[in-house]
């Protein structure tokens, strides 16, 4: 077993953090604080964990709570739970002392969970640049890590390569080779009726410079809008003149565009690896999003990771299972088998790139942004995807004005 080296002041941080909590694992025994050099399983480890978990990745988990298991002696106790409910329950559980240690979670979930005071930081140690870039900062804020990454998703151009040969270079060049397909549509991406889909249009809108909050030089966000004035207004015609074209059509559902792409009657979609099971009869190439805009289209990616509870009364011992036992590229690439998102970790990312529908999908989440996870997000959606959608159908006559009073609106539900 790798280990990693837990700096002995990044570990006691953890347990300033977590002293006055009342964690769940039952008869569990204050762990002695290990050296510089030493993991929390070096020493005699005492105690248990309780690690929440969905029904999809319990089995991979398992692998390493048994590994953790011997090595240690310490109980791991996996609990399965619906991966919808995990978030609330978290939220609701930990303040009253009946949560879990660990439990799985998105990266986006962190602003809320750090603004609930339910997370602690967690210490990589020697292992933090042996993930990919996007994954730890996905799950940095205020300059430390609160989640242990281990998957990576995004969207990008899925293609069939029966249909277009050639990757387009830009968002004109495909709309070109979808024609010349003959198919029924040139390219297809999702919507969702009046509520519009921003998250899946989100590359086309980065592309002409109008991100959703400005970043930090960390690459974190801070609460200030960027989506507005000229480069705003710009996309907001760009969403107008596509949608009179008829290349973008909000009544084009996921259903809809998923089972017409199937069926080959477009050489092109934008989607995630969530839809490949679905076009398995197909030869396809995972290709960059192609940019409207004079801009790259970045879409956002989402990380998956592992949270500590900010009352665990074993947070040495969580740190060190997930640094340990859930990092190494056995855990990962079992965790990636059974979700089909690429692995956080860079070394399991390698090996499972060697399938080059998932190197595709790992090239253009290299240069994606993460979704935001600072609390003002939530005040975002309703108002961006409705306002896209208005454009689109045409129900907006005045795009500039339409995005603007978004705008307007998005500010006065933040402030």
């Amino acid at each position: 077993m790798r280990r990693s080296i837990l700096l002995a002041s990044a570990l006691a941080t953890t347990l300033a953090l977590t002293a006055c909590g009342s964690g769940s694992g039952t008869g569990a025994e204050e762990t002695e604080e290990p050296g510089a050099g030493e993991s929390a399983a070096a020493g005699e480890a005492s105690g248990s964990l309780t690690v929440w978990v969905d029904e999809t990745r319990e089995a991979a988990v398992q692998q390493a709570a048994t590994a953790f298991e011997d090595e240690t002696g310490v109980d791991v106790e996996l609990v399965q739970k619906n991966y919808e409910d995990i978030r609330t329950d978290f939220i609701a559980q930990v303040p009253s002392g009946k949560g879990p240690d660990v439990t799985v979670g998105a990266h986006d979930w962190l602003g809320e969970l750090t603004a609930n005071g339910v997370v602690a930081p967690i210490e990589l140690g020697d292992m933090a640049g042996a993930f990919e870039d996007v994954a730890v900062q996905a799950f940095t804020a205020d300059g430390q890590v609160y989640g242990l990454p281990y998957a990576i998703e995004n969207i990008a151009l899925i293609r069939n390569t029966e249909l277009a040969p050639e990757a387009p270079a830009t968002y004109d060049d495909m709309i070109a080779a979808g024609k010349k397909a003959g198919t029924k549509f040139p390219f297809l991406v999702q919507s969702d009726g009046e509520k519009g889909d921003p998250y899946t249009y989100y590359p086309f809108q980065t592309s002409f410079g109008a991100p959703v909050f400005e970043q930090n030089d960390d690459g974190s966000y801070r609460p200030e809008l960027a989506l507005g004035g000229e480069n705003g207004e710009a996309y907001a015609a760009w969403l107008a003149e596509q949608g009179e074209a008829g290349n973008l059509d909000i009544d084009i559902s996921y259903d809809i565009a998923v089972e017409a792409f199937a069926k080959g009657k477009s050489p092109f979609i934008i989607g995630g690896p969530w839809m490949l099971e679905q076009f398995a009869d197909l030869d396809l190439a995972i290709d960059p999003i192609p940019a409207p805009g004079d801009q790259p289209a970045q879409p956002f990616v989402g990380v998956q990771g592992f949270y500590v509870s900010a009352q665990s009364e074993n947070a040495l011992l969580a740190n060190d299972f997930l640094v340990n036992y859930l990092s190494t590229p056995e855990a990962q690439t079992a965790l990636f088998e059974a979700g089909g998102r690429p692995p956080a970790l860079t070394e399991a990312a390698d090996a499972a790139s060697s399938d080059p529908v998932v190197a595709g999908f790992r090239e253009v989440g290299a240069d994606a942004v993460p979704m935001p996870s600072i609390p003002e997000m939530a005040s975002v959606w309703g108002f961006w995807g409705v306002t896209e959608a208005s454009i689109i159908s045409g129900k907006a006559k005045d795009p500039a004005k339409a995005w603007d009073k978004m705008v307007s609106d998005i500010e006065g539900e933040i402030g």
